[in-house]
């Protein structure tokens, strides 16, 4: 007599899900983008000249810098629609920046690339995902 088995997936290792994990990768990410951006504004003139850009680029990205850091933070605080699309942007203004900055001072070696690296990822990541990250 024949027999037949099932493997069901359903029943293996069930781990906890925790809803706001994504906090322990948006808090950081938006942190660094708004302390970094926060930090260039009183000497906008002098980073621009350092970095070798027109001013009005670099007050551009500075605003850019704290415009992602918020967007990130006030998407995830409201978990409708619309802070779904202000986490994308956000996401979408760490990509952007970041390759601006790996091109501009990061591109050569890998060595001493990886932090720009991983920032890149994770604006991607949020805004791939956007809230159901």
């Amino acid at each position: 007599m024949a027999s037949t088995t099932t493997n069901e997936t359903t029943q293996g290792l069930a781990l906890p899900t925790l809803p706001a994990a994504h906090w322990l990768v948006r808090l950081p990410l938006a942190a660094v983008f708004l302390y970094h951006g926060i930090t260039k504004f009183p000497a906008l003139a002098a980073g621009a000249e350092f970095m070798g850009l027109p001013l009005a680029i670099w007050t551009l990205v500075a605003i850019g810098e704290v415009l992602a850091g918020a967007a990130l933070i006030g998407g995830g605080l409201l978990r409708t629609n619309l802070g779904d699309v202000v986490t994308r942007l956000g996401g979408i203004g760490v990509a952007i920046i970041m390759v601006g900055a790996i091109y501009l001072v990061h591109l050569g070696p890998w060595s001493g690339m990886e932090f720009q690296v991983l920032l890149l990822g994770a604006g991607l990541y949020f805004a791939a995902r956007g809230n159901a990250a």
